[in-house]
């Protein structure tokens, strides 16, 4: 059973961040760099994906105001998960990705980070061509996709933002949610 828990500094991660390295999720090997990167934020939160008892994702949101003003929030930061504790355990295709909405990223994450942030917000994320982990795939084909069902738009191109050039994307909840209701749902 999957579970979605605010992280605590009371969690033994170590298991989890030996498994992100081994991974090649370099954003998530340790607490300095999936939580206390984090720490000069005027508002943050991560969560821990739990399968059973077993930590196998993890996922973050916090304040945007700097970049994009007032009420708005960076959500799906630092997002990690390990894609063979998917209870579909098929090939993922674009289709099963951004469409039908069959990841952890989908059922868990931004659902979780919208009702953090509030979705009466202005809610973004960031993506960039980093061959790290697979942000190559979510800023090539995951927002891309989500762009076309008129859930995300893209804002802007190449942002320096914590050290990296990204794209801002915003999300339209409603949407998100409208669509999400049309396909099945995870426990």
């Amino acid at each position: 059973m999957y579970r979605l828990i605010e992280y605590s500094d009371d969690f033994d991660l170590s298991d989890f961040y030996a498994e992100a390295k081994r991974r090649g999720f370099m954003n998530n090997i340790s607490k300095k760099t999936m939580i206390d990167c984090f720490n000069n934020e005027r508002e943050k939160q991560t969560w821990i994906l739990y399968n059973d008892k077993r930590p196998v994702g993890a996922v973050g949101a916090h304040s945007f105001d700097d970049v994009m003003g007032p009420n708005s929030y960076r959500i799906l930061t630092r997002v990690c998960s390990f894609g063979d504790e998917r209870p579909n355990k098929g090939m993922l295709t674009v289709r099963r990705l951004a469409v039908e909405h069959q990841t952890f990223n989908d059922q868990f994450f931004l659902p979780t980070c919208i009702e953090w942030a509030g979705k009466e917000n202005n809610l973004y994320v960031t993506s960039n061509e980093s061959e790290i982990g697979s942000q190559r795939l979510v800023h090539r084909i995951y927002f891309p996709t989500l762009e076309k069902l008129g859930i995300a738009k893209r804002i802007e191109d190449n942002v320096y933002y914590r050290y990296t050039y990204q794209t801002i994307w915003q999300i339209f909840p409603d949407k998100f949610y409208e669509n999400l209701a049309k396909y099945k749902r995870w426990n």
